[in-house]
């Protein structure tokens, strides 16, 4: 009885966690237009701690969610602790590095925040038109790759100019099991 008990237990405090790691604020946008798993959205400006690292993608968005997970939770420097937000943001490539970034709390000014240490970027962002693809599951480098190319498609179907690489955004803690998670892949839009 005590075993059952005690798995009992367990399976409860792994959904409160669950649950609680997929409630992070998120920033809010403008929905556009929406054509199945795409949308066109307009997020407003926004703060952000960035953070770049070298190597394989996996591992070096690892290192950058790390260093700003120290930076926002106190870690490597003094004072209170930042809220979490989600998603998190990374881009780039092998050859130029993985930029990886926080989004700070809605009303929170770059001023308002702690001094970030050396490796950390406090920036503030513009207003920004973005189109989105979302989906489920562990987002590896193959299901990015195919999810950026049917995003491409589409713009160039709906004849929307696009500018620059794209961005991968990561809901959940990477504890979450894989068909629970949602990710995206954004690319901007041209304003031109």
């Amino acid at each position: 009885m005590a075993a059952g008990t005690g798995g009992l237990l367990a399976a409860i405090g792994t959904a409160i966690f669950l649950w609680r790691a997929s409630k992070a604020d998120q920033p809010d946008y403008k929905l556009i237009e929406r054509d199945g798993d795409f949308e066109i959205r307009e997020y407003p400006a926004q703060v952000t701690a960035a953070t770049e690292a070298r190597g394989p993608r996996d591992a070096a968005l690892k290192r950058g969610f790390t260093i700003l997970a120290d930076y926002i939770f106190a870690k490597s420097r003094n004072g209170e602790k930042i809220a979490m937000m989600a998603p998190v943001l990374a881009d780039g490539s092998s050859k130029s590095g993985w930029r990886t970034r926080f989004i700070m709390p809605v009303g929170k000014a770059r001023a308002d925040l702690p001094a970030a240490p050396a490796g950390i970027t406090v920036a503030n962002e513009p207003p920004r038109r973005v189109a989105a693809v979302r989906f489920p599951g562990r987002a590896g480098d193959a299901d990015l790759a195919a999810k950026e190319g049917a995003l491409r498609s589409w713009l160039q179907l709906k004849a929307f100019p696009s500018e620059g690489l794209a961005e991968h955004a990561f809901y959940n803690s990477p504890v979450m099991p894989g068909p629970l998670r949602r990710n995206e892949v954004l690319i901007t839009l041209s304003t031109r």
